[in-house]
């Protein structure tokens, strides 16, 4: 190994470290302000939870796996199969995590009025569970045949006990991560999480512009206002995990598609160190996005590590509440209800035998207004 590429991969090591212990220590304060802060157990949190546990996964077991790729190990071929599966796992969970989010984010635009009834917290924990089972089906098909074991064999690059030099390239196959993985279930979703976030701002600026919201009520701004702040944080999420994920599968199709070509080891460590950034940087953009979790992350560090006592999150009710009904906020503001006034006094309808009790009567009620009973007075 040549110094300058011993430097480099030296380099390497060192920066993923880092990028591990950010990892996980940002992610598991971002499961741990959802835990202490009841306001931050809605659908959207529940998605944003299931994104921070494939992160802290990322930084916890797949970058220490990376960096033993990255020495080159001897190992069983499907021993290095199952590790590069992990990390394909981990990146399909990510994605359909995003997608999840957004598809929620469009249902709590496009009908807030029914989203509640719509999107219950089962049916949220049931859409985790499938992009998990999906997620390991993409991620583990290379274990099921689709990988380089059959090439390597017909080529005698390895041997009869299946021991390999544990890199990616080595063991999957890149039809497999171009055509199936890239084209099939990275570049679609992130495609359709583009459209959805477009059309959720055009939505949203759609309603802000409607003159009856702006005129005749205020809590449909308001409403609109906060979505329009969520998914612009949401949206910057999906576009750091583009730019950190989009390096690398470039990579991966001029290596199918030009296979002459030379590839730069430091070009190629840079483009991995991007995917691993990714699962750092969402707790980042979180705390300087959105309030909650900075309230959060301050109570958890100030009582935990400084150990200051704080008020607790728990008892906060969640600000996110369904929308007022469009018919009623259209209405314009209700009226105080009129007091009926009685013109026909319901004695006067019984015949009195004599005008002297109709005068007794009417003394009575005067009295009644000009003395008022104690009880009564004590009352108001």
């Amino acid at each position: 190994m040549s110094p300058a590429l011993f430097s480099a991969q030296s380099l390497y090591i060192g920066m993923e470290v880092v990028i591990a212990v950010a990892s996980v220590i940002g992610n598991v304060m971002v499961v741990w302000a959802v835990k202490i802060n009841k306001s931050l157990r809605d659908t959207t949190f529940c998605f944003i939870v299931s994104l921070a546990l494939a992160d802290i996964a990322v930084g916890a077991l797949v970058i220490p796996l990376a960096i033993t790729i990255s020495i080159g190990l001897q190992t069983h071929f499907y021993s290095c199969l199952l590790v590069a599966c992990t990390v394909l796992v981990l990146t399909q969970s990510s994605i359909l995590a995003l997608l999840a989010i957004a598809i929620d984010r469009y249902l709590r635009v496009k009908i807030p009025t029914r989203y509640k009834r719509v999107v219950t917290p089962r049916r949220a924990g049931l859409a985790v569970v499938i992009c998990w089972t999906v997620a390991f089906i993409v991620g583990l098909t290379p274990m099921l045949g689709w990988n380089n074991l059959w090439r390597l064999q017909q080529n005698g690059s390895i041997s009869s006990d299946l021991v390999i030099t544990c890199q990616f390239e080595n063991v999957i196959s890149m039809d497999y991560m171009v055509y199936f993985n890239f084209f099939g279930w990275v570049l679609p979703p992130l495609l359709l999480m583009l459209v959805i976030y477009v059309e959720i701002f055009y939505m949203i600026h759609k309603q802000l512009n409607n003159k009856k919201f702006s005129t005749s009520h205020t809590d449909p701004n308001k409403y609109y206002n906060k979505e329009l702040n969520l998914a612009k944080s949401l949206a910057l999420v999906l576009f750091l995990f583009a730019i950190s994920w989009l390096p690398l599968h470039i990579i991966n199709c001029v290596t199918l598609f030009c296979p002459q070509c030379n590839k730069p080891m430091t070009l190629l460590y840079i483009a991995i160190l991007l995917t691993h950034g990714n699962s750092a940087v969402n707790p980042i953009v979180y705390a300087f996005r959105i309030k909650k979790f900075r309230t959060a992350f301050q109570k958890i560090w100030q009582q935990y590590f400084c150990c200051k006592d704080t008020p607790a999150l728990e008892c906060q009710p969640s600000d996110r509440k369904e929308m007022p009904n469009l018919e009623h906020s259209q209405a314009g503001p209700p009226q105080a209800p009129q007091m009926e006034i009685v013109k026909s006094d319901p004695l006067q309808q019984q015949p009195l035998p004599s005008e002297q009790h109709q005068d007794q009567r009417t003394d009575s009620l005067q009295q009644l207004k000009e003395h008022p009973p104690l009880l009564d007075q004590n009352t108001v």
